[in-house]
């Protein structure tokens, strides 16, 4: 009755997805973790494709946000709903992208809307990177890095290209002599294959 009580100013919604973060970590219910992943998968593509308006970038950091999200769901607490901690995350973490590559695509005063009708807006600061910063940004390579070495081999030297030495795909296209469309077909399939090992892997994180 009392965690009923103390989850009162939760929607319905919110409510169920206490429930699934409290069986992934609690219990490690893997099945809990994947429902989280499949609810939220494009909802926060989408946003994030407003933001970097490219669908290769978008994709990119919907896994960087469910990866930085997964590596930190124990920290979670209802104070707020979960959809609100994660969007938060995942507009936090398009920031740093966009202020990496200094691009003028989100004004410093746009509005992000989250499933729950919350609204947030977000500042991009000064271009460079503070150390708790760098710190961050390094245990989110180190946490991909986990589910990459499990990938077959030519997915693992995409992946290793675009994410870790943050290549183009112009440039891994001709480092590969592969034709652009192959190159973005199979990074496509290489992101599919991470999302899949992060929802069956919650035990390693």
């Amino acid at each position: 009755m009392k965690k009923e009580k103390s989850l009162s100013h939760l929607s319905e919604k919110a409510q169920k997805d206490y429930e699934l973060v409290q069986r992934a970590t609690k219990s490690k219910d893997q099945q809990a973790f994947s429902d989280l992943m499949e609810k939220y998968k494009d909802p926060i593509y989408y946003m994030l494709l407003k933001m970097v308006n490219n669908n290769d970038d978008a994709e990119d950091l919907t896994l960087e946000a469910f990866g930085k999200a997964f590596s930190r769901l124990n920290q979670y607490t209802p104070n707020f709903a979960f959809s609100t901690w994660l969007f938060k995350i995942a507009t936090n973490n398009c920031i740093d992208f966009l202020r990496k590559k200094k691009k003028n695509v989100m004004s410093i005063d746009n509005r992000v809307s989250n499933n729950d009708g919350d609204e947030f807006m977000f500042e991009i600061k000064s271009n460079g990177m503070t150390p708790e910063e760098i710190a961050v940004n390094e245990q989110k390579i180190q946490l991909i890095r986990k589910y990459v070495k499990k990938l077959k081999p030519r997915y693992e030297i995409l992946v290793e290209m675009r994410y870790f030495k943050e290549m183009s795909y112009e440039e891994i296209s001709v480092e590969l002599n592969l034709p652009l469309g192959t190159v973005k077909a199979q990074l496509f399939r290489a992101r599919e294959f991470l999302y899949n090992i992060m929802k069956h892997s919650f035990e390693t994180i």
